[in-house]
């Protein structure tokens, strides 16, 4: 109780900062020392609950329902500690102590910056308390008692010396389908637990765990990294409101750009250490594949980065009596970063996506999706309603007629492209809420010209003057640049085998990208290195760019089946299943294949499981890193020969739109088959079906099937289905809430000779592939991240010049 007694009083200190400061703007007296000891305090409450919530999970404290859902005992202390932000409530209260730390240093930026303070904090402390009411008792806190609403705990996390007290009989139900036992947590149970003496810490001794996907050291980085960036764009929108409130619209650009370009900085490089884990760990061989909460944390990123342009041309275009070029774009831009970063946490936390993403959370309730919506809609009103409210003034004074040939209109032509792929992004990210989700070539295809001209105008708007430049000195500028971008363009599509019109284009712009912006870092860095920042950042980009383009168009990808100790020739690497070993306490598996690359031989391990957290099959990838390519090798299935002597099928569990390959035959899970009438007549326990539709693909045959699960007065059965097209005969097994669905496949025809099953070896199959220049990706996203560092600091010194 004492967490949810400290988010009390931050929420209300908060309130009573976000008065004081209102009092102190209006001119009714100076309250800002009561104003910041409110902030103070706020912060203070935010940090305790932290710490609390911090200590719950490290003691294993299982009478808090976040802590037994998020948890184990049997966690290493790293994965334990990520537990924190396993959850929605976690994960909001992590937003909320970054957002709190990140405005004492505000706090005391704008002190000292003339009248900034109480207008940026007043705006600032309005997102902090949206944030606490989000993590509120009334809400979706983190100190909710598991016994609060009644919950039904498997008896398998009880202490099971307890199980025999008579009182826990009226407490006890089976589910007739998995033959599960459960224990009902409900304030009646509590109450006659602590009629029988016993503590709860005493009979609850283990939690639900961390899902498996979670596991893994990037996890442990990805999220706060991401909340941090989300805290620290705050900062623009609350100067660019300050700036409306004030009607003064030069200072604001300079405080604000350094908070900009921190925060992209870091929300880039979360985005992409996110893109690092799914490389390694979910096993499908990609970085990105444009899923709706991917993107929605991509969004804001595009937005801000477009509005780090066009505020460098006001900041470079301002004099003493004028707030210098795109004013009213910059306010916008300001403003929507924040606003999309809400719209962000609206896709992810309100379960509007639990369909169409694999990272979205399942829904958190009515009253928390409408307070989402309150939230976003208010804070879009306050910003964009601002800039309207100011427009007949804004139009008036500062309306610019744009030369050609300038970098700033080079810079703004950058952000308008930038701020189209955004457009782009969000309607793709969007569609799945109107019921219809879109393919990823939808983004592949509307991205690829975008990133052209963004090549261009990347190595172009740093040949440009300000103000205006003639167009044979920009030839003279870039005739080294073109010389060198024509020559190695020309070796990239010949020895590379570009062929691809588009494709070739891209390399081009992007190659001209990165000489132009390399060519003149060289010169600066024997002069003044902080002005660095944004030719290598601009070089960043253009690598990553390059690697896209290598790793898209030319990944080579190939499914086998490894029978042991029998070698196989695979994309140029002879592969030999040696067989697997156990670790982590017997709970995994290791499929150890030896890979010979000519003289060279490595083993490659990669990992298959039964996770205890959901049951289901778990696959982690091994790669094999090389400086000018990856071998990617993904475990799909495992039979042991012993069992082919009896039976020539498998057992599977797909996440949707997973595949597995079953000899010779890619068997992918499209989706589940749920119809209203299912939904009705489980709610008034009538009898009633549920499909899985799955999609078969055999040499130049396609066929779809689906996988039926009857369930008649709370008991399960399964059909089976045969697939005459491919010859095989399947059988759902199992369906899991989390969205998979296990199944039996098998060929009822296939023989085997007694010789063959006297023969039969383990068998792994698995899908490998080269990944070209994987490492001009994540090399890319380096010197991007150290360019934006370079940038933020020399921003910030600025900022303390008049």
């Amino acid at each position: 109780m004492i967490g949810n007694i400290f988010l009390n009083i931050g929420l209300a200190a908060s309130l009573f900062t976000i008065l004081m400061y209102y009092l102190t703007w209006k001119g009714y007296g100076n309250t800002k020392t009561a104003a910041r000891t409110g902030y103070h305090i706020m912060s203070v409450s935010v940090i305790a609950s932290s710490i609390i919530l911090f200590y719950a999970i490290m003691t294993h404290q299982y009478q808090y329902k976040y802590v037994f859902n998020y948890s184990g005992s049997d966690l290493p202390v790293g994965l334990l500690m990520s537990t924190f932000y396993a959850g929605q409530e976690g994960s909001l209260l992590l937003w909320l102590l970054f957002t709190a730390i990140i405005g004492l240093i505000l706090l005391d930026y704008t002190s000292k910056r003339g009248d900034l303070e109480q207008r940026v904090m007043m705006v600032f402390t309005l997102a902090a308390t949206f944030l606490l009411v989000m993590v509120n008792p009334i809400l979706k806190s983190p100190f909710e008692y598991l016994w609060s609403e009644a919950s039904f705990v498997n008896i398998k996390y009880i202490n099971q010396a307890f199980l025999s007290n008579p009182f826990i009989t009226n407490f006890v139900f089976e589910d007739p389908g998995t033959k599960d036992t459960f224990i009902r947590i409900s304030p009646e149970f509590y109450s006659a637990m602590m009629a029988e003496g016993i503590r709860f810490g005493d009979f609850l001794i283990q939690g639900k765990g961390l899902n498996p996907l979670l596991q893994n050291f990037w996890m442990q980085i990805h999220p706060p990294l991401l909340f941090v960036g989300f805290a620290m764009s705050t900062v623009p929108f609350s100067f660019a409101v300050s700036s409306i409130m004030n009607n003064e619209y030069r200072e604001w650009v300079k405080q604000s750009l350094p908070w900009l370009l921190s925060a992209m900085m870091i929300l880039g490089l979360a985005i992409m250490l996110g893109g690092y884990w799914a490389y390694g760990v979910l096993g499908w061989g990609g970085y990105w594949g444009w899923d709706p909460v991917e993107n929605s944390s991509l969004v804001p990123w595009i937005i801000g980065v477009a509005a780090i342009h066009t505020m460098l041309v006001q900041k470079k275009t301002a004099s003493k009596d004028h707030p210098g070029r795109f004013v009213k774009t910059n306010l916008i831009l300001g403003v929507m970063t924040f606003v999309f970063v809400i719209y962000s946490t609206f896709l992810t936390r309100s379960g509007i996506l639990s369909d169409a993403s694999v990272h979205s959370f399942v829904a958190p309730g009515r009253i928390v999706f409408l307070f989402l919506m309150v939230f976003m809609i208010l804070f879009t009103l306050i910003g964009l309603g601002g800039v309207a409210y100011r427009w007949k003034y804004l139009t008036k004074n500062f309306s610019f007629e744009e030369n050609m040939m300038s970098r700033e209109l080079a810079l703004f032509t950058g952000s308008v492209g930038l701020l189209a792929s955004a457009a782009i992004i969000l309607f793709g990210t969007s569609a799945p809420i109107w019921g219809s989700a879109v393919e990823i070539r939808f983004y592949n295809e509307l991205n690829l010209p975008i990133a052209i001209i963004i090549g261009v105008i990347n190595g172009l708007s740093i040949l440009l003057k300000w103000k205006f430049t003639k167009g044979k000195e920009i030839l003279k500028k870039s005739r080294f640049s073109l010389i060198v971008t024509i020559l190695l363009t020309a070796a990239v599509i010949f020895i590379g085998g570009v062929y691809d019109l588009m494709l070739a284009i891209f390399t081009l712009t992007t190659t001209f990208s990165l000489v132009v912006n390399a060519e003149i870092a060289w010169k600066i860095f024997m002069g003044n290195k902080l002005y660095l920042g944004a030719y290598v950042s601009h070089a960043g980009i253009a690598l990553f760019f390059l690697g896209v383009i290598a790793t898209g168009g030319f990944t080579k990808n190939y499914s086998v089946d490894l029978e042991r100790d029998k070698p196989v020739e695979v994309l140029g690497h002879t592969l030999t299943f040696k067989g697997f070993e156990p670790f982590d306490n017997g709970k995994k598996y290791k499929f150890n294949i030896e890979v010979e690359d000519g003289s060279s031989k490595t083993v490659a391990a990669p990992v298959m499981y039964i996770a205890e957290f959901n049951n289901s099959l778990m696959r982690e990838p091994d790669i094999l890193q090389r400086f000018l390519n990856d071998f990617y090798i993904s475990p799909l299935s495992y039979t042991e020969g012993k069992d082919r002597g009896n039976s020539s099928g498998a057992d599977y569990s797909l996440e949707k739109g997973n595949s597995v390959n079953f000899n010779g035959r890619k068997i992918t899970f499209v989706k589940f088959n749920f119809s209203e009438d299912a939904m009705s007549a489980m709610m008034s326990g009538e009898e009633f079906s549920i499909g899985a539709l799955l999609n078969i693909d055999y040499q130049d045959k396609s066929e779809q099937v689906e996988l039926i699960m009857k369930n008649v007065q709370g008991t399960r059965s399964y059909v089976p289905v045969e697939a005459p097209e491919t010859g095989l005969s399947l059988k759902m097994t199992m369906m899991d809430a989390s969205g998979k669905v296990g199944f039996s496949v098998s060929e009822p025809g296939a023989k085997e000779s007694v010789q063959e099953t006297e023969m039969a070896r383990d068998v792994i199959a698995i899908e490998a592939s080269v990944k070209p220049f994987i490492n001009l990706v994540w090399g890319g996203v380096i010197f991007m991240t150290l360019g934006f560092f370079i940038s933020a600091i020399r921003r910030s010194r600025e900022s303390t010049k008049s």
